[in-house]
């Protein structure tokens, strides 16, 4: 299966959207977003509490003192960084492009959330988080060399430190397009993948595996900031039907009800 649908027809649409684009490196008024119609997937074979489970983030996450992703980039920035899961998160810094990075300059987690899953691990919700997570700028507009140049990158990384699922979370509006490719290319390798969305329109179009949708804000997709409930409810829901989930798809999270009922309380 094509990790893009008809690349070549895709390839032509954006090369011609590339050469009348002037609106500004963040404008997406007439790119040509990709739409797949099936998906790729893998069963999840292990429970939850045996998994390995890999964090992956389009955020732009690197390591102080390292080289930032390039954010001028016209066809994005298709490097991405392995950054240890037990780093200072006063270490890290954001490139972000496409997003607002008022909500994890608050609280990391909304984006990263590696308090929240070694929570889960000490809790055995989880077998463990993986020593390493993989952080790229999502902003990327050349999906084809997203898909041919860097996802067979990261899935050998995944495969070096033997993943048996990922978590992957988007950050802005074309993050979810980089997100879910990812997401379809890793399950295609035979890892299961569970992707966050807050986006479900544009995640629908590229057709990922397994997609859990929940009404959030771009860069905050693991939860509000500084609401450790609300990210653990987003993360534990979404991870369980990963495990449960018998066919492609895109499951609707029941997180809002619970929230709003938490803030009129004032129990956040």
């Amino acid at each position: 299966m094509e990790i893009i649908e008809q690349t070549d027809a895709w390839r032509q649409q954006y090369a011609a959207w590339k050469s009348k684009h002037r609106s500004g490196p963040e404008s997406l008024d007439g790119y040509p977003f990709i739409e797949n119609t099936r998906a790729p997937f893998q069963p999840v074979r292990r429970a939850l509490p045996m998994l390995n489970l890999a964090l992956i983030s389009s955020a732009g996450a690197y390591i102080d003192g390292t080289d930032p992703f390039d954010t001028s980039a016209p066809d994005g920035d298709c490097t991405f960084r392995e950054i240890p899961t037990e780093i200072d998160p006063s270490a890290l810094s954001f490139s972000a492009r496409g997003y607002d990075p008022a909500f994890i300059q608050q609280d990391l987690n909304v984006q990263i959330p590696l308090a929240r899953l070694l929570e889960f691990e000490a809790n055995r919700v989880i077998g463990q988080l993986n020593s390493a997570f993989w952080s790229f700028c999502g902003f990327i507009p050349d999906a084809a060399t997203l898909v041919e140049v860097t996802l067979p990158r990261l899935i050998d990384r995944l495969k070096h430190y033997e993943v048996q699922a990922a978590l992957l979370i988007p950050a802005s509006r074309l993050c979810h397009q980089s997100v879910a490719l990812a997401a379809r290319a890793i399950e295609q390798s035979g890892i299961p993948t569970m992707m966050l969305s807050v986006e479900r329109a544009g995640t629908e179009r590229v057709h990922p595996p397994r997609a859990g949708f929940y009404r959030g804000d771009f860069g905050s997709v693991a939860g509000q900031p500084n609401w450790p409930e609300h990210q653990r409810r987003v993360l534990d829901e979404a991870l369980r039907w990963m495990e449960s989930a018998g066919q492609p798809g895109m499951n609707k999270l029941a997180v809002e009800l619970e929230s709003q009922v938490e803030a009129a309380r004032g129990e956040r």
